[in-house]
């Protein structure tokens, strides 16, 4: 398949799920940044693109999509390489409850924890509840979702999935701050983490500039409604 592009800033971390997929799959597309730091996220041009000035968005071959949720199954589909997405249904509701705890509760919780160690004006400014409270409900996720994987290598089964590139994303920034090891002190996350650390995807999608700009995009440019 060609011509794919994608649009958003490598700081957030919904842009990493998609460019961790695109790395699954081997495929050549073209990135076009959206400077969350220069408010281009807002300006009229990105808002033409997403009308909630969000990250990420996807042209492939004219057909344009926004919301992870939606961009990450359709290559999923569409792109040849191995699948992301697993063979029996009740491992795919395992993928997609852990998709969808990760948008609704995890992100939130998670980015608050990140957010006020890397990037407190950000978020409003150092709040020390709000901080305690994001520990306690980052620990309640990451907890739902090391149930949810069992006793299994990945997420929802023996090779990771969508699931886990939702996730890794933004536990790579709470690993960054001082409250990592509090909030990933659940049963079962450290043997899923060691691996997600190793998986290919992981490590070519790694961010390349300064931690300032990284904070800032992961903030403020999320693809989640």
């Amino acid at each position: 398949m060609t011509g794919i592009v994608l649009y958003g800033f490598d700081g957030s971390t919904y842009v990493r799920t998609v460019r961790m997929l695109l790395a699954e799959k081997g495929a050549q597309y073209e990135q076009v940044a959206v400077n969350v730091l220069k408010g281009e996220p807002r300006q009229s041009e990105h808002m033409a693109r997403h009308p909630f000035g969000k990250v990420p968005v996807l042209d492939h071959d004219g057909f344009r999509i926004i919301e992870t949720g939606a961009i990450a199954p359709y290559l999923d589909e569409v792109l040849p390489g191995p699948s992301l997405t697993p063979d029996t249904s009740k491992d795919r509701a395992r993928m997609r409850m852990a998709m969808g705890i990760v948008d609704s509760y995890g992100y939130g919780a998670l980015i608050a924890v990140a957010g006020y160690h890397l990037f407190p004006d950000l978020i409003g400014g150092p709040d020390e509840e709000a901080r305690k409270h994001a520990i306690v409900s980052s620990r309640r996720v990451l907890q739902e979702l090391m149930k949810i994987r069992g006793g299994s290598a990945f997420i929802a089964g023996e090779r990771p999935s969508l699931g886990d590139l939702y996730a890794a994303p933004i536990c790579c920034l709470v690993s960054l701050t001082p409250d990592a090891n509090e909030v990933f002190a659940v049963d079962g996350f450290a043997r899923w983490w060691e691996q997600v650390q190793v998986m290919p995807s992981y490590q070519a999608t790694a961010p390349r500039f300064g931690w300032d700009l990284l904070f800032a995009a992961a903030a403020a440019g999320r693809g989640v409604n």
